[in-house]
């Protein structure tokens, strides 16, 4: 009977402990803040000794870095799958509900996200990287205005989507203050309503992409 490798079962137990660590940060960033949280929290909330931590992370920065750059990933594919082709195509109260929807649950799966990027003092590369998602987030609503109005002008498309960004982390900061559940549901929903609002008149009667706007949202 064959062994798996021990050098295997190794990296899965490392990668369980980091695992492990990463959540417990994300804890800690979450009730904390980064800047008062410690590498001794951290462990605390991950149960293991600061030697343990630090067998994987030499400090704080190092922890959030990974954490960073995981969530990261997980946003943009997030981004991904919100602004398809074919969520693009549809009318725009659908097209709303396929786009911030899915935005709304990985901010509310993920609250460290927020706790994480608007730290007062987080390292550079997370601001860094931040503000280049922040960017192409940005990019992809400008690009979203130019299927549905494809006859606006440049510069007021981008100020409709900073505008519509705007709106959105405004009530995105409602939704996650709401407790979960049917108030959480209503405030989405409100924050969807609100878009519509602002962005209806801009469309107009005007056909989406490939069908007419049909539907219109519950009251």
């Amino acid at each position: 009977m064959s062994e798996e490798p021990r050098p295997r079962r190794r990296q899965a137990r490392g990668e369980r402990r980091i695992a492990q660590l990463l959540q417990a940060a994300a804890n800690v960033f979450c009730t904390s803040g980064y800047t008062a949280a410690s590498t001794n929290a951290i462990a605390r909330e991950a149960h293991v000794s600061p030697g343990t931590l630090y067998q994987y992370f030499p400090n704080k920065e190092a922890i959030a870095i990974e954490l960073g750059d995981r969530l990261m990933h997980e946003m943009r594919e997030a981004h991904g799958q919100a602004f398809s082709a074919e969520n693009l195509a549809l009318p725009l109260p659908e097209m709303l509900d396929a786009v911030v929807d899915p935005m709304i649950e990985f901010n509310c799966q993920n609250p460290a996200f927020l706790a994480l990027m608007h730290g007062s003092d987080v390292p550079g590369r997370i601001a860094e990287e931040h503000d280049a998602l922040h960017v192409s987030l940005l990019a992809r609503i400008r690009d979203l205005l130019g299927v549905y109005i494809p006859g606006m002008p440049e510069a007021e498309r981008a100020l409709v989507a900073d505008m519509t960004f705007a709106v959105f982390k405004g009530g995105l900061a409602l939704v996650l203050a709401a407790p979960e559940g049917p108030e959480r549901d209503a405030t989405s929903a409100e924050l969807k309503r609100v878009l519509f609002r602002y962005l209806d008149p801009l469309v107009g009667s005007a056909l989406a992409p490939k069908q007419a706007l049909t539907t219109t949202p519950t009251p």
